[in-house]
């Protein structure tokens, strides 16, 4: 099988917009969590969230007169997508279009253009919902219409895991350059569901934070103390290439991705099974699948999502599986300074772990004063550490018991 590598790093979050600007403030231990401004909150339970802030999408060749049949989530990943071709210093033309493919992911898709359309049909009347409406909205136009902007004429699918959907995508990415079928994948997950009604679906669950009088402390992953996760918006995106495609045109390496798990807990829609047995076994398969040993993990970036039910399970499956290497681990979640971008999260994390392999910075876990006393790793607590990080994967685990995990590494020709 063909080996394949990390070139580029596109990124959009609630810390900013460009790769550089969210991993700088990531690092420095800030968050972009806030009070929420995009509409009204007035009378309802969740008044923050993790928005995206200055994005603006004619910067990257969205013609103003486009915006109308994009939805927020699609602007975001033609956005990062051209933000991660431009540091793969790679260009799409004709010598490569037909080898390079697209799989940008989505749990929700187009929330915002669902919302508005859906009111004008009440509010107007039915011959009022825009014609644009379905393929604005539709999950699967993250990839169809960022490859119409790029040219990529590869194999190309949007993946629907809730929110694995980004690891997946990374991981299905890897998979066809492995088998041949595409030299270089552009991958990652992108999402855009700060909206009333997509928060207050997820409040009403009682999946979210209601610590609206301190934004930016509600997001606490592994503490004691945490009641819910804070939605987060944006988009992560990267450029994979086949090893020799890559060394042949002088491209930068940030990691060789070695590794890919997925299971199901078929358990129950929304909770992760007790034991943790779904994400310890796609944990298994993905060392497995790079042929890396336990103790040559040295990082994991946590699912983490500041849930009651998600940080002890992923904490339980984590020593679980590695035993007594698990106190040896560093493991951090970033959720508490980008928010849970749901489909987006599984890219940007992989995004992040790239950055974490290069430059040998672990990114810390925020707001974790009172951890839980089940939760007794080294969760990199409030501060980033430098270390030598040559094994790191990323963990993504979703409603519907999908878990999908990566694994990257130095890499050594």
């Amino acid at each position: 099988m063909k080996r394949v590598v990390v070139t580029g790093v596109g990124l959009i979050s609630a810390l900013g917009v460009g790769t550089e600007a969210t991993w700088e403030k990531l690092i420095s231990g800030e968050t972009g969590i806030d009070t929420l401004t995009s509409y009204d909150t007035t009378d309802m339970p969740v008044k923050i969230a993790g928005e995206v802030k200055g994005f603006d999408p004619e910067s990257f060749g969205i013609e103003k007169k486009e915006l109308k049949k994009l939805s927020r989530n699609t602007q975001f990943a033609i956005a990062a997508s051209k933000m991660a071709l431009e540091d793969a210093k790679l260009k799409i033309d004709e010598t490569n279009a037909n080898e390079t493919g697209l799989i940008i992911s989505s749990g929700i898709g187009g929330m915002e253009i669902f919302e508005e359309q859906l009111k004008v049909m009440f509010e107007k009347g039915v011959k009022r919902i825009s014609p644009f409406t379905i393929p604005a909205m539709i999950a699967n136009m993250s990839s169809g219409t960022t490859a119409i902007y790029l040219g990529a004429k590869g194999p190309n699918k949007t993946i629907v895991t809730a929110c694995a959907s980004g690891t997946h995508s990374v991981g299905e990415g890897m998979e066809l350059i492995r088998h041949g079928r595409a030299k270089v994948m552009i991958v990652g997950g992108t999402e855009a569901c700060i909206t009333a009604f997509g928060m207050n679906s997820f409040a009403n669950m009682k999946a979210l934070s209601t610590r609206n009088d301190s934004p930016k402390t509600a997001s606490r992953p592994f503490s004691a103390d945490r009641d819910g996760f804070v939605m987060g918006e944006g988009a992560g995106v990267l450029i994979l290439e086949e090893l020799e495609y890559a060394l042949e045109r002088g491209a930068k390496i940030y990691a060789e991705l070695v590794g890919f798990g997925e299971s199901c807990d078929a358990h129950h829609i929304t909770a992760p099974v007790e034991t943790g047995e779904g994400a310890i076994r796609a944990m298994k398969i993905a060392l497995e699948d790079a042929k890396i040993a336990l103790e040559d993990v040295t990082y994991i970036n946590a699912h983490g999502t500041s849930t009651p039910a998600n940080d002890v399970i992923e904490t339980r499956a984590i020593k679980s599986l590695f035993g007594a290497h698990a106190y040896n681990l560093y493991v951090s979640s970033t959720k508490g300074a980008t928010g849970h971008g749901l489909g987006a999260a599984g890219g940007i994390e992989a995004a992040i772990l790239a950055k974490t392999i290069e430059t040998g910075i672990i990114p810390p876990t925020l707001n974790l004063e009172n951890p839980d006393t089940e939760c007794d790793l080294n969760y990199v607590a409030n501060k980033s550490i430098k270390t030598d990080v040559r094994v790191a994967m990323s963990n993504s685990l979703g409603f519907g018991g999908h878990n999908s995990v990566i694994v990257m590494k130095k890499f050594e020709k």
